[in-house]
């Protein structure tokens, strides 16, 4: 028994939509694990990123003491030797006014630089480059459903 060319082009719809659905499913999980290893990273960097901070903060926090103590006993001698050509006020004067300065332009630079830091950007590398490689991906063309063509025999 022969089959008609309705019923080649049913069967061949029904495989078309099977095809097309395994497809789905495969781009769904594709995009899924894709995701799912963006976030894991983004995860991962941030906590690195944090972790790093953490301990330089914690240094940096360790040190501010002995810093201190070490900076007045500078700014204490500086003055008691200006004191001898400033006199007392002219000396704490100046050494006040050199502090505001080195300070402000210690700040400033400090600032600069906290502006700067990009917080998780191997994460944001990882989504453009995912990002470019989706969309330099051509969509696949659908392809048309012709009917076979029957041989004329000769008509």
């Amino acid at each position: 028994m022969r089959a008609t060319a309705g019923e080649q082009m049913g069967l061949g719809t029904e495989q078309t939509e099977r095809g097309l659905a395994v497809l789905v499913g495969r781009l769904t999980d594709v995009f899924s694990k894709l995701v799912t290893q963006h976030l894991t990273l983004a995860r991962v960097e941030l906590m690195d990123d944090a972790r790093l901070m953490g301990s330089d903060v914690a240094r940096i926090a360790a040190f501010v003491p002995f810093v201190l103590v070490g900076y007045f006993f500078v700014c204490g001698a500086l003055s008691a030797l200006l004191a001898r050509w400033l006199g007392w006020t002219g000396a704490l004067a100046l050494v006040g006014v050199a502090n505001l300065v080195g300070g402000g332009l210690g700040i400033a630079r400090a600032a600069t630089r906290l502006k700067s830091f990009r917080l998780m950007d191997n994460t944001t590398e990882e989504l453009n480059r995912s990002v470019a490689v989706l969309a330099q991906v051509p969509a696949p063309q659908p392809q048309s459903a012709a009917l076979p063509q029957e041989s004329s025999h000769g008509r």
